[in-house]
């Protein structure tokens, strides 16, 4: 029959198989993770109102009255907004990396998210970081925006102290990511919730991030000086007004990270 292979011939040569791609680096993964982490933070309206509208309307509103008086002990003589806008931005990197993470890390870990990214092959180890390096892209993207509307009002940094701030801020971001592992990771969503909100009105209230300790009267001004808050605030406030390092606020910043990452480490559950 016209067509028919004849007896006994060998079959056709099977179609050579396509090869499967090869598994993603642990590199691509963790900023594949952190682009997700990212975009998360950014599409949260309640943690956007903490992290930057509550920020700039501190920024506004305190450097367009004359008080509390800012300039002050080893800022006398500072223009207003200089002393004002390192603060301020001390307020926003504490919003993202404290209390948004606490909150956050809370919630995947009552929804079961941190248990089953932990079994992926992201791995824990890739996972934490994925997540500090969403903090990092966010708190960025936060000092540029009020930079700027500072940079409107007057605000006119020492181009010095720019590198001395970087490392306040990334030292700054790892303290309070780290206190935020040991809170979100140890306690019950609904409590890290009102926790995290509490802490962050009292710090920013009166834990030396707007107000200066050398604001404060003498009896309270040295405790306060030891908080991260504080540390966080004179750092950013030394660098991008005078220009420099401020040895003692970085030491208290790497104290409080030290431990809290000690702490983090025995307190951080990945589930309820």
């Amino acid at each position: 029959m016209s067509g028919t292979a004849p007896s006994g011939a060998a079959p056709p040569p099977a179609a050579p198989a396509t090869p499967a791609s090869p598994p993603a680096s642990p590199v691509r993964r963790v900023l594949a993770q952190a682009g997700f982490e990212t975009r998360g933070l950014l599409s949260h309206g309640e943690q956007l109102v903490v992290s930057l509208v509550l920020p700039l309307l501190a920024l506004v509103g305190l450097a367009l009255v004359p008080y509390p008086d800012l300039a002050s002990g080893p800022w006398a003589g500072r223009e207003r907004i200089d002393v004002l806008t390192p603060g301020v931005l001390a307020l926003a990197v504490m919003s993202t990396a404290f209390t948004g993470q606490a909150i956050l890390l809370a919630f995947e870990r009552r929804w079961g998210v941190l248990r089953l990214l932990g079994t992926t092959p992201l791995g824990r180890g890739g996972l934490l970081t994925a997540k500090a390096l969403s903090v990092l892209v966010v708190v960025a993207l936060q000092l540029v925006v009020l930079g700027a509307v500072a940079a409107v009002l007057g605000w006119r940094p020492a181009a010095a102290g720019l590198l001395p701030a970087l490392v306040v801020v990334v030292l700054g971001a790892a303290a309070f990511a780290l206190l935020a592992a040991t809170l979100g990771g140890a306690l019950r969503a609904e409590a890290v919730l009102a926790l995290a909100n509490l802490v962050w009105v009292l710090l920013a209230a009166g834990g030396g991030v707007l107000l200066p300790p050398s604001t404060m009267p003498d009896t309270v001004a040295p405790f306060v000086s030891l908080l991260p808050s504080a540390a966080l605030g004179d750092g950013l406030r030394t660098a991008l007004v005078d220009g420099r390092f401020a040895l003692g606020p970085l030491l208290v910043l790497l104290a409080w990270a030290l431990a809290a990452g000690v702490v983090a480490r025995r307190a951080l559950r990945w589930s309820d």
